[in-house]
């Protein structure tokens, strides 16, 4: 096949400006049993000054946005934690820092029972106009199952909250997997995120990480999963229910309302730049992906120091960002167009991946529909299988 010969590869998308930008905020009230992202419990004191050192993060970053940033999202952690009066001030200086277009897309995570009449006003008038809340599961034993401190009601109230605060587009995730999960509670939880009309329902396998109390159990032999099998089933039962109650599944795991899909995690998607910031925050800009380090006390360090607190910054190689492009964009419904692939990457896809493609294909997890590659019905539940097969070609 043609893909043995020297591939002459290039990546048009190293050229293009970054135009999103993630904000990571860290703190919760307490860690979820299955939860390894960059947290920490924390006292109002070092909220404000981590919010003090991102504040100046925004300053460092300055420079290099060339272009008005068209999405921001704010992720944590419970970005929604800190008080009215911080989230104030912080939203104010970003805006004050950096450039946003008008209808930016801002968008910020919230666990339920963090938002209040005043805290949504307060987003409300600082341009937030996406919600994103955990909500993971409405059955009461499996919140606590898994160390959600919120009860189904704060989902509820939380919704009803934001929407007389004004906002339209909220999303809420749900989580499957979970540790004695049925099916019916798999049902029984998207009847009543159906009822609370939201227009974008994020819907997540469980995944065991090391380190947590859940990876600990597991270890143990502790952790009584449904079993592949039946986490099948969900996600066929969450597919389906979504879809005809008129979402449509537009990636992977998420569901949206038809023009209500999330224009910031569609950049991760596609395989364009964003910029990060926050501890632990990774971003990718210009071909080069960075990792900003994992401790306050180093990321208070850097910043104060004058220097963006990276702990790597590693250059994407050309037949890496080739991958990317394939795996990141299989994730949509939209797949991957082999025009877009072939202007941004100066080869063919067939060139490049050829014999994968015709295999998946064979196996029908593939499918041509017009100048566009995607997966087919059968393959949305194995879809890590897929992807895997374009690592290392």
């Amino acid at each position: 096949m043609s893909r043995h010969l020297p591939l002459r590869l290039r990546d048009r998308g190293r050229r293009q400006s970054a135009r999103s930008l993630y904000i990571h905020i860290p703190f919760c009230a307490s860690r979820c049993y299955y939860c390894d992202f960059t947290t920490y419990v924390a006292p109002p004191g070092v909220i404000d000054t981590y919010l003090e050192h991102l504040a100046r993060e925004f300053e460092l970053l300055r420079p290099d946005v060339t272009e008005p940033l068209q999405t921001v999202f704010f992720g944590g952690g419970t970005p929604t934690l800190p008080s009215a009066t911080q989230l104030e001030v912080l939203l104010r200086r970003m805006r004050d820092t950096l450039p946003i277009v008008s209808g930016a897309e801002v968008t910020m995570e919230a666990n339920p029972g963090t938002v209040d009449a005043e805290k949504l006003a307060v987003l409300r008038q600082a341009g937030v106009n996406r919600l994103s809340f955990g909500a993971q599961t409405f059955e009461p034993r499996l919140l606590m199952t898994i160390g959600r401190l919120h009860d189904v009601d704060a989902v509820y109230q939380s919704v009803d909250a934001a929407v007389a605060a004004g906002f339209e587009r909220i999303n809420l995730d749900l989580m499957f997997g979970l540790p004695e999960q049925s099916l019916s509670d798999v049902e029984d939880s998207l009847r009543q995120v159906l009822s609370t009309g939201v227009n974008h329902v994020s819907a997540y396998w469980l995944k065991v990480e090391e380190g947590t109390p859940f990876g600990q159990w597991q270890a143990r032999g502790l952790l009584p999963l449904p079993g592949e099998d039946l986490e099948g089933d969900m996600y066929d039962l969450v597919r389906d229910t979504l879809q005809r109650s008129g979402f449509v599944h537009y990636e992977v795991s998420n569901f949206a309302r038809p023009g209500e899909e999330a224009r910031h995690n569609l950049v991760y998607w596609r395989n364009q730049p964003y910029f990060a910031v926050g501890v632990g925050a990774h971003g990718y800009v210009r071909g080069v992906r960075t990792a900003n380090v994992r401790n306050l006390a180093q990321y208070g360090q850097a910043v104060q120091a004058g220097t963006r607190p990276f702990a790597t910054s590693e250059p994407v190689s050309l037949r890496e960002a080739c991958e990317d492009t394939m795996m990141l964009g299989l994730r949509l419904a939209e797949g991957v167009s082999k025009r877009e692939f072939a202007k941004r990457h100066g080869q063919s896809m067939g060139a490049v991946f050829g014999q994968e493609i015709e295999r998946l294909q064979r196996l029908n997890l593939l499918e041509w529909v017009g100048d566009r590659l995607r997966l087919t019905r059968q393959a949305w539940p194995i879809a890590n299988a897929v992807f895997e097969a374009f690592i290392g070609v």
